[in-house]
């Protein structure tokens, strides 16, 4: 009998491991009681908020009101529904939004000191400022900074190029950063070619229109972002919408599309386009990627992936959900992203193939009527992605992706076992803690903010009513003394406001 060779299994590369992981995902639904007192809640805050307009009407209350009410002039903004919740309702607690900061947004930041003298109609800022550990802001990678490589390259580019282009890309606002930009985006995402843009909301609002028309569908996640659904409006296409990350819902949308073809005409659709995003914002889950990509195929369709919160967040090198799921970005038809988030940065791209790009530089507003990107932020984009591709000669870039996967695990994992309701995925730097009632909303804010922390609340209308949230978004700057103090003091706050299961 020959004999057996003992051999250590072959170790397995980063990314053939991350795509047999099935990372897990949480959407808990907001419990019967929960649901039942936020309706409640709501519910009073309406009725009172009638009886207050009621009687400032009648001239029988003034407290709390300001506003132009005899001017001829003056276009009436007082009507509607939406009118009637900013007044009544957004306004008692418009000091948990809208904070401005004295810094940059690193790990820490400069929260301006305000007070309000008439009810939250306005502010007055006292002078002074609060230093707060930053658990809002989308410095995924901690490359908001002022020191630093990044901050150089910034500063010299200004010196070289000005503070701005002031004219759009097809006219003389086309600079060799941008050429070199373009480059380096398609290269860090694994496409053929880049276009760069000054805006990320216009990056979707403006060139989903240009390439989407009448005759064409648009297949859209609920749950995508108001950028993605204001271009979907503009497109002129007929949009359908599926479930968020269901991919039954998906399949059943496209099955009808293919065998029905367009209403009345019953001709097929000139083309399909499914638009998702990598990572969602508000609820912290991640696209199921290599699923819409097998749908794709069987039914003739396109993929669309904004990448916003996911580029340089997500994958063992920071190349987003593709790499993630290990997907091949080949089979992604439009790979979009932001430079305002992971890079520090501001502004958007598109990465298809060299076709999309060329009939992009001609066909979309962006680059038609809007300024290109400022010399400076697009050197500070060039010197972040190359410090995370590892073109600087220093594992600086790996080092930030691994601490903010380190950071994302740790942190979810330390709010369930405090019984903390928290939606998404493990490894997403977006971390939601459900709060419920309005009441607790604020609450929470309000709470925090005295123990020097600042977090990002948000409520109906931005989610359902039931849904209100705290959204926690994580960073490589932190570290882990500073996650272990928030863990502390949100636990302090959840206890205080009932927040637990």
């Amino acid at each position: 009998m020959a004999a057996v060779e003992n051999r250590a299994p072959e170790a397995e590369s980063p990314e053939k491991q991350q795509q047999q992981r099935t990372p897990k995902e949480v959407f808990e639904p907001p419990p019967l009681l929960r649901a039942v007192m936020t309706y409640i809640s709501y519910i009073v805050l309406y009725a009172v908020s009638l009886v207050g307009d009621t009687l400032r009407k009648l001239g029988l209350k003034t407290s709390g009101h300001v506003e132009v009410t005899k001017k001829e002039d003056w276009f009436k903004m007082n009507r509607g529904f939406e009118t009637f919740f900013a007044r009544n309702m957004y306004r008692r607690v418009r000091d948990c939004w809208n904070r401005p900061i004295a810094s940059t947004p690193g790990a820490y930041t400069e929260l301006v000191d305000r007070v309000s003298d008439d009810y939250n109609w306005t502010f007055r800022h006292t002078g002074g400022s609060t230093n707060c550990l930053n658990l809002g802001s989308y410095n995924y990678l901690g490359f908001a900074e002022n020191t630093g490589p990044c901050a150089d390259a910034a500063h010299q580019s200004t010196l070289d190029y000005g503070a701005g282009t002031c004219s759009p890309a097809r006219e003389l606002g086309t600079l060799d950063v941008h050429k070199k930009l373009e480059a380096l985006v398609a290269r860090f995402v694994g496409k053929p070619a880049a276009l760069v843009f000054g805006m990320g909301f216009a990056t979707n609002s403006m060139n989903i229109p240009a390439l989407m028309g009448k005759g064409d569908l648009l297949i859209s996640d609920q749950l995508n972002h108001a950028s993605l659904v204001t271009g979907a409006k503009l497109s002129g296409a007929t949009v359908r919408v599926f479930k968020h990350n269901n991919m039954k819902s998906l399949e059943n949308v496209l099955r009808r599309a293919v065998t029905e073809g367009q209403p009345r005409r019953l001709r097929a659709w000139r083309k399909i386009l499914i638009v998702v995003e990598g990572v969602y914002s508000m609820e912290g889950s991640v696209c199921k990627l290599a699923e819409i990509v097998r749908l794709k195929k069987k039914y003739k369709a396109y993929v669309y992936l904004d990448e916003a919160h996911s580029i340089g967040a997500m994958g063992p090198t920071g190349r987003g959900v593709s790499e993630y799921w290990g997907v091949d970005p080949a089979d992604i038809d439009i790979m979009m992203g932001t430079f305002t988030k992971s890079f520090g940065a501001a502004g958007g791209y598109i990465a298809a193939n060299q076709d999309v790009i060329n009939y992009l530089r001609g066909a979309s507003h962006s680059t038609t009527y809007a300024a290109s990107v400022p010399a400076p932020v697009a050197q500070q984009i060039i010197t972040s992605m190359t410090i995370i591709m590892g073109d600087d000669g220093t594992k600086e870039g790996e080092k930030r992706v691994a601490q903010l996967l380190d950071n994302s695990r740790y942190f979810r994992q330390r709010l369930t076992e405090m019984n903390f309701i928290v939606y998404g995925n493990e490894d997403s730097p977006v971390v939601p803690i459900l709060l419920y009632e309005p009441g607790k909303v604020t609450s929470f804010s309000r709470e925090l903010l005295k123990k020097k922390i600042a977090v990002v609340v948000v409520g109906f209308p931005a989610t359902s009513i039931v849904e209100a949230r705290a959204r926690i978004c994580l960073s490589a700057s932190h570290t882990r003394d500073m996650l272990d103090y928030a863990l502390k003091e949100i636990n302090e706050v959840g206890d205080l406001l009932l927040l637990k299961k």
